[in-house]
């Protein structure tokens, strides 16, 4: 199979020098939502072999899916340790939000990828960055009862008492304390 994708990455790339005159040309859309479609995938089965091809090749580490998902955030949230690792040593952007604003740090908080979550933290990512509905990835850790990473967040620099459009805050969360209405 990596010998085939090498290929293919090959052959893209000649597509895109070689003008439309080459049969790969035809429809190089259908070839790069293809390569996409893999590069994905390896993401998510933990593939580091796969991704190691794709790295080699130079291939775009913070390419998106149709909902934003990078590589790194879809490793992440699947458990997939080891290909985080890779993907954030070959340069992953570690702070890519998807569409609805949520990092790798989110989804594996949500996922309760808590060894991930730590590698996470590691990189250089603000600890405060908010997603679309203006929650943190310390409010993930409060709301779904991962005590266990708030005081790394603390340590990151995470405002525990930062609060969402709801008012609600990664202290409250954690204590069970929900506000699903906003504040008066």
């Amino acid at each position: 199979m990596r010998f085939y994708l090498s290929l293919f990455l090959a052959a893209l790339s000649f597509s895109v020098f070689a003008g439309p005159t080459t049969e790969v040309a035809k429809d190089p859309a259908a070839l790069k939502a293809q390569l996409q479609d893999y590069y994905f995938d390896a993401a998510r089965r933990g593939d580091v072999p796969m991704l190691d091809t794709f790295i080699e090749a130079g291939y775009s580490l913070d390419t998106r899916d149709d909902k934003g998902y990078t590589a790194l955030i879809l490793a992440a949230y699947h458990g997939q340790s080891a290909a985080v690792d890779r993907l954030l040593a070959a340069g992953a952007d570690a702070c890519a939000q998807d569409q609805r604003g949520n990092t790798a740090l989110m989804g594996a908080i949500f996922k309760g990828e808590v060894q991930i979550a730590r590698t996470l933290l590691t990189t250089n990512c603000s600890p405060d960055q908010r997603n679309g509905a203006g929650q943190t990835a310390a409010m993930y850790a409060g709301l779904f009862n991962r005590v266990e990473l708030l005081d790394a967040l603390k340590a990151k620099g995470a405002d525990l008492n930062a609060e969402d459009p709801l008012g609600n805050s990664a202290a409250r969360l954690a204590s069970g304390e929900i506000r699903n209405a906003p504040p008066r």
